[in-house]
């Protein structure tokens, strides 16, 4: 491929022509940014439970062509840029289906066409146009998901054409079988993407249409049209959502194993997977107790402590803290512990696995070792201190701003103490219970195991202990940010305990095999070296999280995957509105390497005369109505009716395929546009038809063929960027047609290719530099770290980090300056506001907090976010270190010193906004 001349116009025409500018060079750039669907194909085979905001369908089957194709789901695709070659990633038979499906897509808008009465040369111009569209080509040949996409939204409609045909022989074979095909290929559109609830809306409102036509109909009778409709719900409701309910039900029988996607999930739902259930654990909770305590309104996960300090935050203590350490220290006769001690406190996060550095004891307030024979349990109002078990110090807060979130009512939470020393007030917290299991009413009175929803209030300051989707820097292992807020609402400062745990449980279920008196000597030599632990009876209470069905999981995967894909609201450098992709002011830059590279751009003149057809055909059809209605008379005669039958279904599919996006507030790329400009071609294709009609056939073939030739021409032009082919400055010049394309100049940057041809010869074939994620709708799968060995974890799916996908996918994983101001007015408490006791899961939300993405000050930031800027935040997330500036609303600066200025001037204002 490296040789081809790019100048070259394919010479075969039809099906052959399809299968040659799909596949060629598809085997081109073995390293590629192909990470995000390559890697859940990878653990679909290895059957990893994941989480992505897509459903299934499109995803199991790239999954199945890499698995017959011997794929053995080693190679993680983790990183951008990895040789596909030397692991032996089948990574043309993946690529290979999503191209396939993309070729099929050409005799299905041919018969589409065809079957709306038109004719074969309408139908071949409309084929054509498509086959030569440099951004379906440019897609459809990578492991992305839009093509399988597509092409179910083409079947659906051309069997939805088919059905339509059949209207004069109702309740026939033929009529029943394309109104249940048409039904099958809405559950696989959806299944697919959620951007095929527009094709459901789509057939819905021509089924409207079509119901309220027949109930006109003085020749169908009541019991006739009751049938019809019940016929049409039956296939076009009931079968869709049955095959996509099916879908993920398969999808959940090939991920049975705990995974990186557990995060996202509820306890409950993660009980279901192999390797992450959870022993029963005793109800009541006693002093002296371990326990994790778990965060409800985010899944950030447990109250997480490790021997890493802040870098900032308690190194300002004041002068009387001083005194007071200094007090403890002399009391303590260690001098080296006070000076360590002085320097920072130890980091409180939440993290969202399971580890030895989330057991905290509960201690009482007055009261160092618990040496009562009797149990006490924590209540309702109680005053508590939470010592951390491995590190021994304890819960702590106190009137110094924390590193990230430094708003003034916001407390730093830290980790104080060392052995032997008592603490002092600002470890005291008091217990509120403020709802509980409706089956357990003790658990109002008095903590209980996974039943009790309780706050943390802290005695000094009157803060509540509370969490948010902020992650801590690499300083802080990228773990969920815990401060002590004052007048914080409820969800986000609601807490429960998960576990609970008694040492010598064990002993006391051995006591009838084992003399009890050694059991006592046993358990009081295991208090030297463990915490004093109460004796639990051996009849205690066990209780554990419920076990979730089929349903259960259904309908809570699919609230994350809405939850989630909400939350992609973050600018991207590529991302680009809807209202302009009918014109094409941009495209998605997918890769470059050796002065060549991959842009994402449609063919210009197919983009502008289809929507130049969608406009032509509004203005015809408010000409005629309004000719209708000054009563004129139609001298076309079924002529207008047969061309607005197809045209206005077209037009219908288009508008609902793209007017949508208008309302979304994610981020959003020319790719979303393609199933809307499929139908804008077909639109076009009719309108071809129209306007050659009084034409001779010569004449008409003629016309065809210039079209034809005139799309071939442009793409020949941009076939260079669609295959990442050798170009030179020149020649890319004179592609430049847009003001826009000029301005993003570095989306293909002509200066990246070389002035002659003849110098990619001795173009070495070196790492790529991919310029876009491919993945970009995508769930961040960002590596968390136990910080108590510095060993890195495996990469799991932080709860809170979401991308998009260039196919549809960017991480929304802000900076440290962004990260300061999420915490704003929607995460106090409005006066006399009063807590909810409706919300039934212990776990709480979900990964997207809605509301932080609500502020108004956030919203303004990010539109006024630069490209600059967008492209440091993108450095960020890719772990490269460089930290991107907040820009103003007014205007994009660059310049960091003017960041900073602005940046105070917007922590004043928002002082004032919070009161």
């Amino acid at each position: 491929c490296r040789n081809v001349n790019s100048t070259a116009i394919p010479q075969a025409l039809g099906p052959s022509t399809t299968v040659f500018i799909t596949y060629y060079c598809v085997t081109l750039y073995h390293r590629f940014d192909e990470v995000h669907f390559g890697g859940f194909a990878s653990k679909y085979i290895r059957g990893k439970f994941f989480m992505d905001v897509h459903p299934p369908l499109a995803k199991m089957l790239i999954a199945l062509a890499a698995r017959l194709a011997g794929f053995n789901g080693q190679f993680d695709f983790k990183e951008i840029g990895k040789d596909y070659i030397e692991p032996k990633v089948p990574y043309i038979s993946m690529r290979f289906l999503p191209a396939f499906m993309g070729v099929l897509v050409i005799p299905t808008a041919y018969l589409t066409v065809k079957a709306a009465g038109h004719s074969t040369v309408s139908a071949l111009v409309a084929a054509f146009f498509l086959i030569f569209e440099n951004g379906l080509v440019a897609n459809n040949r990578l492991i992305l998901l839009d093509s399988p996409l597509m092409f179910f939204t083409a079947v659906t409609g051309l069997m939805w054409v088919n059905f339509h045909n059949q209207q004069n022989r109702p309740f026939l074979f033929w009529w029943w079988f394309w109104l249940s095909m048409t039904g099958v290929g809405l559950g696989l559109t959806v299944s697919c993407k959620w951007v095929g609830l527009f094709t459901i809306a789509t057939i819905g409102t021509s089924t409207i249409k079509n119901l309220w036509e027949l109930l006109g109909d003085l020749r169908v009778s009541m019991d006739q049209f009751f049938r019809h409709f019940m016929a049409r719900a039956l296939c076009l409701i009931l079968v869709p959502l049955v095959i996509y309910m099916f879908m993920f039900q398969i999808h959940f029988m090939i991920l049975p194993n705990s995974g990186d996607g557990d995060g996202f999930m509820s306890s409950e739902f993660q009980q279901t997977l192999g390797g992450h259930g959870m022993a029963d654990t005793p109800v009541d909770i006693a002093y002296d107790s371990k326990v994790y305590i778990r965060h409800i309104d985010t899944h950030g996960g447990y109250l997480h402590s490790h021997t890493s300090n802040y870098p900032s935050g308690s190194q300002r203590m004041p002068f009387m803290l001083l005194l007071t350490i200094s007090a403890c220290a002399y009391r303590a006769r260690n001098l080296t512990v006070q000076l360590l001690f002085l320097n920072a406190e130890q980091q409180i996060t939440l993290y969202p696995h399971k580890d030895d550095n989330n057991w905290w004891i509960i201690k009482k307030q007055f009261q160092q070792h618990n040496n009562d024979s009797t149990l006490e349990w924590v209540k309702e109002g109680d005053i508590i201190r939470i010592e951390h078990v491995s590190s021994e110090k304890r819960l702590h807060s106190h009137d110094v701003r924390p590193p990230i979130t430094d708003l003034e009512y916001h407390n730093e939470v830290s980790g104080y103490g060392f052995p032997g020393f008592d603490g002092d007030a600002n470890d005291y917290w008091r217990v509120e219970i403020y709802d509980h299991e409706p089956k357990d009413p003790v658990a109002k009175e008095r903590l209980r195991t996974l039943h009790s929803k309780f706050r943390l209030i802290h005695i000094n300051t009157g803060c509540a202990l509370f969490s948010h989707s902020v992650k801590l820097p690499d300083w802080g292992f990228e773990q969920q940010e815990v401060t002590c807020i004052k007048g914080g609402k409820l969800p986000k400062t609601t807490w429960f305990i998960e576990t609970t745990e008694n040492s010598l449980r064990e002993c006391l279920r051995l006591r009838d095999t084992l003399n009890l008196l050694i059991c006592k000597f046993w358990v009081h030599n295991l208090a030297k070296i463990l915490p004093p632990f109460q004796i639990v009876p051996p009849d205690t209470e066990m209780v554990n999280y419920r076990r979730l069905g089929f349903f259960g999981k259904f309908f809570e995967l699919n609230r994350v995957m809405w939850n989630t894909n909400k939350g992609l609201t973050d600018s991207h450098p590529y991302d680009s509105r809807p209202p302009s992709w009918p014109v094409l002011r941009r495209g998605i830059s997918f890769w470059g390497k050796d002065h060549k590279q991959v842009y994402l751009l449609g063919n210009p003149l197919v983009f502008w005369s289809s929507t130049v057809a969608i406009f032509t055909y509004m203005i015809l059809k408010a000409f005629f109505i309004l000719r209708q209605q000054r009563g004129y008379k139609d001298h076309f005669g079924g002529l207008r009716q047969f061309y607005d039958e197809s045209a206005g279904f077209f037009f219908i599919a288009w508008c609902f395929h793209f007017f949508p996006f208008f309302l979304m507030a994610r981020q959003l790329f020319l790719h979303h546009y393609m199933p809307a400009l499929y139908f804008a071609v077909l639109l076009f294709g009719v309108g071809f038809d129209l306007a050659t009609i009084r034409l001779p056939k010569r004449p008409r073939i003629i016309a065809a063929i210039a079209v034809v030739l005139a799309v071939i021409y442009i793409f020949n032009l941009f076939a260079p960027i669609t295959y990442g082919n050798p170009w030179t400055k020149t020649d890319c010049q004179k592609t430049k047609w847009l003001e826009t394309w000029y301005v993003r100049a570095r989306d293909y940057d002509c200066n990246s290719y070389h002035d002659k041809y003849s110098q990619y010869k001795t173009t070495h074939d070196n790492q790529p530099t991919p310029t876009a994620d491919l993945s970009l709708d995508r769930v961040s799968e960002v590596g968390g770290t136990d910080n108590s060995n510095g060993a890195v974890t495996e990469n799991v799916i932080q709860p809170g980090e979401v991308e998009v996908e260039a196919g549809d996918h960017v991480n929304v994983v802000t900076d440290e300056r962004d990260q300061r101001h999420q915490a704003t007015e929607v995460d106090r408490e409005v006066p006399q506001q009063q807590p909810t006791s409706d919300r039934n899961p212990p776990y709480g939300g979900y990964p997207v907090e809605v509301e932080e993405k609500a502020q108004p000050k956030a919203e303004v930031a990010a539109e006024a976010t630069g490209a600059e800027g967008k492209e440091e935040r993108r450095e960020v997330r890719r772990g490269e270190g460089r930290k991107g500036p907040r820009h103003t609303a007014v205007e994009r600066t660059t310049q960091v010193q003017e960041a900073q200025e602005e940046e105070e001037e917007e922590e004043d204002a928002q002082y004032e906004e919070d009161g």
